[in-house]
């Protein structure tokens, strides 16, 4: 038996248990119990089958947590009753062993006092990891004398898995840009491999998620489902690039940390990496979208951190492992590397402002910088775009319509595209100035795409007709040809 025992003050009279929230992410199940104070509380495991017991003292449930809930995620159901006079017992029904690790939050904007339960996987399921309240094996009926309660909770999104082009490395490419000659060599070395071209991965994060709401419209627009839908939208747009790869750091509605969705970035070694929000301020007359980069000092304080965890950090110095590298060297990889990250998200914030302004009005008009955590990758170029505020009733509209999410996706591809067109990496399809014909593909539009004549490309590939079949290779003319 595992017993947590979180201590509490003691309380002339009982605390509620006023309500319950559960959001099933991949890899674990967050239940949130709302409280009209603050509360102690005792965790255990028991197992055969396996349950969580949470004793909370000086406490009752009001209706909402009382009644039999039904589960999601890592737990099948929930059962709440009092164990004692003075004391409420909640049980939850988990589908496999779990660990569990809890806290309590103070009140914040529009929630109260709360008991947070994340319950983590032992043992991974591929059913569970297929995504966000995937269905679990059956498992036995539990009945539990004390009743309980139902819970889930959030977690990273599901990435899309990398193809068998998603081999050469972002690296490389990482230090040529800091060490003038590092490119061709590094060009030349994949030559020399053979290496197969890849897909640029583009990391789209939609900001917020779960208990997480982030800002909120004055009529109750949620910053966490607006932002949710332009990932999407984003997401579907690359997806139909040549060449282009998305991963979401989350597919649904569960938060994920921010050093995750980082964690999520790099783990797909992502070339780009794009944070969506929607501002707020207290005056509502406020307009017009951001776009973000780290600022120097943000930067300067996520270097101290990785070089305190340098032997922990490889990779992150364009591939360069800094475990067995003294302390001066280790900083001067680093900083070249990072020096060259923010230089890179510069240029495609500069890009995407340049698409945005062309929709409307932009807060401001030059490119922001700000100690964002989740722009502080050392290796990837990230940006933070705030869509609009909204606070602005007249935004909030916006922000809810599909046509003008559709036109903010539109516009943050278009400066992907832009900077790719640049600046690709050595080994991927873009720079390799190919492009493999998919379903629905035309030469009309593939001449678009690269911005060059249709003449040229049927040149180019001495094509004798415009008939194309899929799988089929096309070589991209130099850029204006």
């Amino acid at each position: 038996m595992l017993w947590v025992v979180c201590q509490g003050l003691l309380f002339a009279a009982p605390v509620e248990l006023r309500g319950m929230r559960l959001w099933a992410a991949p890899d674990h199940t967050r239940v949130v119990f709302d409280t009209s104070g603050p509360v102690g509380y005792e965790l255990s495991s028991l197992h055969n089958p396996e349950r969580l017991v949470i004793d909370v003292p000086l406490a009752s449930a009001g209706a909402a947590v009382s009644s039999q809930q039904k589960g999601g995620g890592l737990i099948k159901g929930m059962h709440a009753a009092q164990y004692s006079k003075d004391a409420l017992r909640i049980v939850l029904d988990l589908r496999q062993p779990v660990k569990p690790r809890s806290f309590t939050l103070n009140p914040a904007g529009q929630y109260g006092h709360r008991l947070v339960i994340d319950l983590y996987e032992i043992t991974p399921t591929p059913l569970l990891q297929a995504g966000a309240g995937a269905p679990a094996k059956p498992g036995a009926t539990v009945v539990v004398k004390p009743g309980p309660g139902t819970a889930s909770k959030p977690g990273p999104g599901v990435a899309a898995k990398p193809g068998p082009n998603a081999v050469a490395k972002r690296g490389a490419s990482s230090l040529a840009k800091a060490a003038p000659g590092n490119e061709n060599r590094a060009k030349k070395s994949l030559m020399r491999e053979n290496l197969p071209a890849r897909d640029l991965v583009i990391a789209i994060d939609a900001g917020h998620g779960g208990d997480d709401t982030g800002a909120i419209g004055r009529n109750g627009t949620y910053e966490k489902d607006v932002v949710m839908s332009i990932a999407r939208r984003l997401a579907a747009l690359v997806e139909k690039t040549p060449g282009m790869r998305p991963v979401l750091t989350r597919q649904s509605d569960y938060y994920i940390g921010l050093r995750q969705r980082i964690n999520k970035a790099r783990e797909n070694k992502a070339d780009l990496f794009i944070s969506i929000h929607a501002d707020s301020f207290r005056d509502q007359r406020v307009q017009g979208s951001s776009v973000f980069v780290l600022s120097n000092r943000g930067a300067s304080s996520e270097m101290a951190r990785w070089l305190a965890e340098k032997e922990n950090a490889s990779d992150l110095a364009g591939g360069v492992s800094l475990d067995d590298k003294d302390q001066l060297l280790a900083e001067v990889l680093l900083d070249l590397s990072q020096n060259a990250t923010i230089e890179a998200s510069i240029t495609v914030a500069g890009n995407m402002l340049g698409e945005l302004q062309r929709l409307g009005k932009t807060h401001k008009s030059t490119i922001q910088q700000a100690g964002f955590v989740v722009l502080k990758s050392p290796d990837i170029p990230s940006v933070l775009v705030e869509t609009a505020f909204i606070s602005n009733p007249i935004e909030e509209r916006k922000l809810r319509d599909s046509r003008h999410q559709d036109a903010l996706a539109t516009a943050m591809l278009r400066g992907i595209n832009q900077y790719f067109a640049n600046h690709s990496p050595p080994g991927t399809r873009v720079a390799s100035h190919e492009h493999i014909i998919q379903q629905g593909d035309t030469l009309g539009v593939i001449a678009q795409q690269y911005q060059v004549s249709l003449t040229s490309l049927r040149d180019y590939n001495d094509l004798k007709t415009d008939v194309l079949y899929v799988g089929q290779t096309l070589r991209i003319p130099p850029s204006g040809g």
